[in-house]
């Protein structure tokens, strides 16, 4: 990766940018107080960004894949020309390791993979692989402003909600897919006030979420990890909207650590739960969620705050970085392509026919 690129003004759908036939990643890890974005000239870089969390949430994860795809491709036309197609797996093979609960990250790499193997040997992969990348992020941003606006229907009256890590426009293509909700909402004149959780460790709702709301003038507060249930018993929320980083096919959910926990408090206060997600988060292959693959990360991340230790120095951790909230904790799935109530399997089923 080169030197951080600074872009003094960031748009709503600025996450990931292909400019100049070149990709740019703004790092989220910096945000709110900084706004760089981090120059990709290759495939690995790409891979490493994704793991290093440079882009995060699985909607931008695929799109991001999507633009290495086609930087692996442009390195191996130019090193290798009718032997591309060889010389692209492995940077390929990298790319699919990055992060492997985001299912959207294997979804990507299959359809580029799909393009690719469809070209002649001798033939430049670029143009073919960067439309396709295009097309992806297009239909990306498309899908959330349709899911957003279908998940803002299901809310009835005035109300507040809390959603929990960021599924905002950072998250995805664009818009968002839970913060789509909440912006549509917002926009219906159906929203009070969005209470945040600032998820722990890497602080998504505390440093993202409320970045996004606060720009886009939606009144925001962040809640504590396990101030939830107190929040609720005060009344005034009706709806918990999450987004996914994979649903399996009988409708449990994986998402941010965290999210398991607030959909059991929601269902003791009779609080409903909304998981909003383009159906390429939709995994039909993967039976339940304890089919899913939970990734763990360092547990420096946990026991270190801001870079300085904060734990006891003899103290591990255990840091899973999502849980699976088993379906009939959840009211909702709202995807572009429509609403399931209650899902379980038979309805995620014929949703994806």
């Amino acid at each position: 990766m080169k030197t951080p690129v600074l872009k003094r003004e960031i748009g709503p759908d600025d996450a990931v940018l292909w400019q100049a036939n070149e990709l740019f990643l703004l790092d989220q890890r910096l945000l709110p107080h900084i706004e760089y974005f981090i120059h990709c000239e290759h495939a690995n870089a790409v891979a490493q960004a994704i793991t290093d969390m440079v882009v995060r949430g699985a909607p931008a994860i695929g799109v991001t894949a999507a633009y290495g795809v086609v930087l692996a491709a442009r390195d191996a036309w130019q090193q290798a020309k009718g032997g591309w197609k060889a010389a692209m797996e492995d940077d390929l093979a990298g790319l699919a390791a990055a992060r492997p609960t985001a299912v959207n990250l294997g979804w990507a790499i299959r359809r580029m993979k799909k393009v690719a193997q469809a070209l002649d040997d001798n033939q430049d992969p670029v143009p073919a692989l960067l439309a396709e990348a295009r097309g992806i992020h297009d239909e990306d941003i498309a899908a959330n402003h349709a899911l957003g606006d279908l998940g803002a229907s299901l809310i009835e009256g005035k109300t507040s909600i809390i959603t929990h890590c960021n599924a905002g426009a950072l998250a995805t293509g664009g818009y968002g897919t839970a913060l789509g909700v909440i912006r549509s909402a917002w926009k219906a004149g159906k929203l009070e006030h969005v209470y945040a959780d600032e998820t722990r460790p890497w602080l998504q709702g505390s440093r993202l979420t409320a970045w996004e709301l606060e720009r886009d003038g939606i009144p925001v507060s962040l809640l504590a990890d396990g101030a939830a249930a107190a929040r609720l018993a005060a009344g005034g929320v009706d709806w918990i909207i999450v987004g996914s980083d994979r649903i399996a096919a009988n409708g449990d959910v994986a998402n941010k650590i965290g999210t398991y926990s607030l959909a059991l408090v929601a269902r003791a206060h009779g609080v409903k739960v909304m998981v909003a997600a383009p159906t390429s988060t939709i995994d039909m292959a993967c039976p339940t969620g304890a089919d899913i693959p939970i990734e763990s990360r360092d547990p420096e991340e946990l026991l270190s705050c801001g870079g300085k230790r904060v734990a006891s120095a003899g103290a591990g951790a255990w840091n899973p970085v999502f849980d699976v909230t088993p379906a009939e904790l959840v009211d909702a799935i709202v995807t572009e392509r429509g609403i399931i109530h209650s899902p379980d399997a038979e309805k995620l089923a014929a949703h994806m026919a």
